[in-house]
């Protein structure tokens, strides 16, 4: 679409003329997902209706108990510092972001007085800057108010290297300043397309300054308050057993009115899948139960149970295999997998494509996942229009070994291949799940029949997901040649998405293996797109970049990601509850507005 004629319908919604809902639908016949499509509206000064919520308590309190399960344990409550998503689902519980994302896509303020437009000021014409009006009144747990102060000492402490979090790629780049006590601007290097990241969503809760001020750079982990939350939230801390369980209570001032409907929560975390849907659908011990990885023929067989039901909500997750870039069994200055080293198999694109070949994903989707697993060819899924056509999936014993055959990787007595000393001996590590187990099991049988041996390492998810920068077995260090999970999608632009193959983001011991890049994948074409759609206010020129970046890290001349089936958020809850979620943000984004219906 030409520049001219983009405007023209901008103009048109402006006039009345289109509708928002009609303009969103064009431009995601374009390959543009709808929140992108709303801001550029935003940007243009078109005012969006407030996001609506059927929220029917008419005070605070009264609920009784509300019990969650997630059967990966959360083992910290810090969000700068969670690298999974049950520890940011866990802090979610206590601490707020400016704004949030709905189910929808749409910003949601929290924090926030307002989402930031065009039509307010929010919003800077030439896109090098946005302010955010905070919402006055708001407490911390501990009775001190909430202020500008506690914006920008976000950003310091999430941007200074030393403290290494998880969410630095958000606020690295950004400038901070306050304007008066309630009132924060954000400033950009280059025009800035999505810029609704910082202080948003996941990536966006905010600590108190006051409880981690003396806490900024080394001595991050020390602080008393990452394992004892004081937020904003409408629950406030009680308890945290890590590994085992997280106890809330309502907070009595919470800045919304008649929130939250329930007096405690209590979040339990360990087990496995099938026993969390089973306390759930078919018990009805617990309300709601997270990340349903259950073979979705013992979802249904447990849904006639009649307590509960499993919901399934679209979203950007998606599972997949990585291929480690680097080499995970030689130390380099005490450190694996280190930057400085080359996988000595998985350098040979050949190897790369044999194994892409033997990943049979249309089983795992038939035999495993069902309506909760979608197979696919692609790493950025969501919405689908925005799917990359350039790419396909196929499987293929017999072309991966004409691929290692022409490519001299021989069989040996074992039947295992090799070349120059090196066998095509790998060792495949996931999380203990039992779905996870299947799909090991049936890449493994592929890949015996192509010579490639897989050693099958399974983790206990609470181990792989963890924070703790001495464990050797989670996933960030990647101390093994594949390994497989799910990665979440927690806004809806690919932003923040596409940033963990950039090389900057690789998780090193330097960084307390805290970057987001834990293939260790690099590549400066990469980079270099990434850094354009960064910058890039034409909707279809930045769509194109992010498909582009898609083809390169899925593809065998370069890429090292097998991606297997897109995940769309399967949960599971009790048929009285109501509860809003979102495939966009944590699942526990909107806690406050849960209540039960009889």
């Amino acid at each position: 679409m030409k520049e001219h004629e983009l405007r023209a319908l901008i103009d048109n919604v402006k006039d009345g003329k289109l509708t928002r809902r009609s303009f969103v639908n064009r431009m995601l016949a374009l390959g543009l997902t709808a929140p992108m499509a709303s801001q550029m509206l935003d940007f243009c000064g078109v005012a969006r209706a407030d996001t609506k919520f059927n929220y029917k308590p008419t005070k605070r309190g009264g609920g009784g108990a509300l019990r969650l399960l997630w059967w990966q344990a959360p083992t910290l409550l810090n969000p700068h510092f969670a690298t999974g998503t049950k520890d940011q689902d866990a802090s979610r519980i206590f601490y707020e972001p400016l704004a949030g994302w709905d189910s929808d896509g749409n910003l949601v303020a929290a924090l926030a007085a307002e989402i930031p437009s065009r039509e307010n000021g929010g919003l800077a014409a030439d896109g090098k800057s946005v302010t955010w009006k905070l919402k006055q009144g708001v407490k911390w747990h501990d009775g001190k108010p909430f202020t500008a102060d506690d914006v920008v000492f976000n950003w310091e402490f999430s941007s200074d290297p030393e403290t290494a979090t998880v969410t630095s790629g958000s606020y690295k780049d950004v400038k901070v300043e306050k304007v008066d006590d309630f009132t924060v601007r954000i400033l950009f290097d280059k025009p800035t397309p999505f810029w609704a990241d910082a202080f948003v969503g996941t990536a966006g809760m905010i600590i108190p300054k006051h409880l981690f001020v003396d806490y900024k750079g080394a001595k991050s982990r020390e602080a008393p308050t990452n394992l004892k939350p004081v937020g904003t939230g409408a629950f406030k801390f009680v308890d945290f057993k890590p590994g085992d369980m997280v106890r809330a209570e309502a907070f009595a001032d919470y800045h919304i009115p008649n929130q939250p409907y329930f007096d405690t929560l209590e979040m339990k975390g360990g087990g496995d899948a099938v026993s969390a849907a089973r306390a759930v659908l078919q018990t009805g011990e617990y309300d709601y139960a997270w990340n349903m990885q259950v073979e979705d023929a013992i979802l249904k067989r447990l849904e006639t149970g009649g307590k509960g039901e499993v919901h399934v909500v679209p979203g950007g997750n998606i599972e997949f295999i990585q291929l480690n870039s680097t080499d995970p069994w030689t130390e380099v200055d005490g450190e694996r997998s280190s930057i400085k080293t080359k996988h000595p198999a998985f350098s040979d694109p050949a190897v790369r494509q044999a194994m892409m070949l033997l990943v049979d994903r249309k089983s795992v989707e038939d035999h495993i996942y069902g309506r909760t697993g979608v197979a696919t060819a692609n790493f950025l899924n969501n919405p689908e229009r925005f799917n990359s056509k350039n790419t396909k999936y196929e499987f293929s014993v017999a072309k991966a070994n004409e691929l290692l055959d022409k490519a001299g990787w021989k069989k040996g007595a074992d039947g295992i291949r090799e070349k120059g000393g090196v066998k095509l001996k790998f060792v495949y590590q996931t999380s203990i799940n039992a779905p996870r187990q299947k799909n090991q099991a049936i890449v493994k049988q592929a890949a015996q029949q192509a010579g490639i041996d897989l050693e099958l390492k399974s983790v206990v998810a609470s181990v792989f997901f963890s924070s703790d920068v001495a464990n050797p077995d989670t996933y960030p260090k990647f101390y093994a040649d594949i390994q497989m999970y799910t990665t979440t999608m927690s806004q809806p632009d690919p932003d923040r998405f596409m940033n963990q193959y950039c090389s900057w983001e690789v998780a090193t011991k330097d960084n307390k293996w805290q970057g987001r890049n834990s293939s260790r994948f690099r590549n400066g074409e990469y980079d270099k797109l990434y850094k354009e759609a960064q910058g890039e206010l034409d909707p279809v020129k930045r769509a194109a970049l992010f498909i582009r970046m898609n083809d390169i890290v899925v593809g065998p001349e370069n890429g090292t990601i097998i991606p297997v089936v897109y995940r769309p958020r399967a949960h599971s809850r009790s048929k009285t509850l109501r509860a809003d979620v979102s495939g966009w943000d944590n699942d526990t984004w909107a806690l406050a507005r849960w209540y039960r219906e009889a």
